[in-house]
């Protein structure tokens, strides 16, 4: 027997399905993942930490990346402010200490650095450094010089381990960590969950498929990722528009097989945009606005890749 619907409660069915629907609509982009931006201090040069702060949440950022010099100055402010004035302008602009710039004190002088994110931090902050040695190595020599490094590191391994942070190594130039095979290796090597990888596209072939498998293949040793592409405007000086080729969406790299491969992984550390000015420690635009206006750009072409 055929049946039929009334006006009313054929109408009351369908709202009942596009309810349903809309409900899934929003559970689906509220499951969606989203970069955990950190904001970089030395974008702004020596910028003090009152000017830096309140563009953290403009830029879509929830935490701050401390740089010292030559590339900034807002490190060396914890101790010229003192820990506890410093404390009170993170809490001020809600803003979390998630990263420090480690390279001048090197992989295996953190104590310092740990310090600094016991008090301002937190378990999650993240120490970037890089990991000294030839990087010409391949094959079992490489394996070789990558166990040795983290027998040095084991120190701060135990204190990562122990919730005073959390240790990232940057494939980096003239460094350990300076190619495909090096990451490889490492991220397989490493066996403490408390010890990864700062993922940096600038200083690898700029082949996006290659970035993605690179981040795929390390999983959760990622720890950090820098969301920069090579160019020249790094290392010489260049008209302006040249320099900031480096930021994500200005440059030629593709950053969407990278973007979607972090999102199929669910990644959870920070991800920052970045470029190098030439010289070091100088502001990357004329002023603060123009930096954060750049940023967010950047970070709009990041985010519109993950919609594509």
């Amino acid at each position: 027997m055929r049946t039929t619907l009334s006006r009313r409660t054929w109408m009351s069915s369908a709202a009942a399905v596009l309810g349903t629907a809309a409900l899934a609509v929003e559970e689906s982009l509220n499951s969606r993942w989203q970069p955990n931006y950190i904001l970089s201090s030395a974008l702004y040069g020596s910028a003090a930490l009152p000017e830096i702060l309140p563009e953290v949440a403009k830029t879509g950022a929830t935490s701050i990346d401390l740089w010292p010099q030559p590339h900034g100055t807002q490190r060396e402010e914890i101790e010229s402010r003192g820990v506890e004035p410093v404390q009170l302008l993170l809490e001020k602009h809600d803003v979390r200490l998630g990263g420090i710039a480690c390279y001048r004190p090197g992989a295996f002088k953190l104590d310092s650095e740990f310090a600094v994110a016991r008090q301002l931090g937190d378990a999650e902050t993240v120490l970037v450094t890089m990991a000294p040695g030839d990087g010409t190595l391949s094959g079992k020599p490489l394996d070789a010089a990558i166990r040795a490094f983290l027998s040095k590191l084991s120190p701060a391994i135990k204190q990562a381990e122990a919730g005073a942070g959390v240790i990232a190594i940057e494939n980096h130039s003239n460094s350990l960590l300076n190619s495909p095979e090096s990451i490889r290796r490492f991220t397989a090597l490493v066996e403490s969950d408390r010890v990864g990888i700062a993922l940096a596209p600038h200083h690898l072939p700029q082949d996006s498929n290659l970035l993605a498998d690179l981040a795929g293949d390390a999983g959760s040793a990622v720890k950090f990722v820098y969301a920069q592409q090579y160019g020249h405007g790094s290392s010489e000086k260049l008209p302006k528009e040249e320099e900031l080729l480096q930021i994500p969406g200005r440059g030629s790299l593709d950053f969407q097989p990278l973007m979607r491969q972090l999102s199929s992984q669910r990644f959870n550390g920070p991800v920052e945009i970045f470029m190098h000015p030439v010289p070091r420690g100088v502001p990357i635009l004329n002023s603060i606005a123009e930096i954060t206006a750049a940023i967010r750009a950047a970070r709009a072409y990041l985010d519109g890749l993950l919609a594509l």
